[in-house]
């Protein structure tokens, strides 16, 4: 069954705060980092539908969308596309933020998600894709390389991480 991209959905409650449980203290936050637990699930998909529209952004963010990406019913894990960029993005997060959880990492799932992330985009007028991950990410290398990814160069954020700039 092939991986699909669609927006978070009742049923995906448990599994996305299962995985949020999971990428707790790797750096990576499976959902959003203004997701707030105390939020009732519904409500929070609402607002995720919002931020797609781009209605009543808070400050720090931009238009974008936030999707399950799922494989016959089953979360994989998601993907986060922004159709904007403020100046954090511009430098460090970019349009493309995408993790796998870890069962399925391997399985070509990460490729998935990130091919569909470009084309939908791209049908919200990006042209130019840019997408960063950690230097010490290989598999994230991999992905977005095999995704046509172009190295712009290796940087370093403000607490001296190493990460690679990407433009697709």
């Amino acid at each position: 069954m092939p991986l699909v991209l669609r927006p978070f959905g009742p049923a995906d409650e448990g599994p996305a705060l299962a995985a949020r449980a999971e990428f707790e203290g790797t750096g990576f936050d499976f959902l959003p980092f203004d997701f707030d637990p105390r939020t009732p699930w519904s409500e929070w998909i609402v607002l995720m539908e919002r931020y797609r529209q781009g209605v009543d952004l808070p400050e720090n963010r931009t238009r974008a969308a936030f999707l399950a990406a799922d494989v016959d019913g089953q979360l994989v894990g998601r993907a986060s596309i922004r159709f904007e960029l403020n100046d954090f993005l511009v430098f460090r997060g970019g349009h493309i933020g995408y993790g796998v959880i870890s069962a399925f990492r391997q399985k070509g799932y990460g490729t998935a998600i990130l091919r569909q992330s470009v084309v939908i985009a791209r049908n919200e007028g990006v042209s130019d894709v840019l997408v960063t991950c950690d230097d010490s990410n290989v598999g994230s290398v991999k992905v977005i390389e095999r995704c046509g990814g172009v190295l712009e160069k290796i940087a370093f954020d403000e607490e001296g991480v190493a990460f690679r700039r990407y433009w697709i």
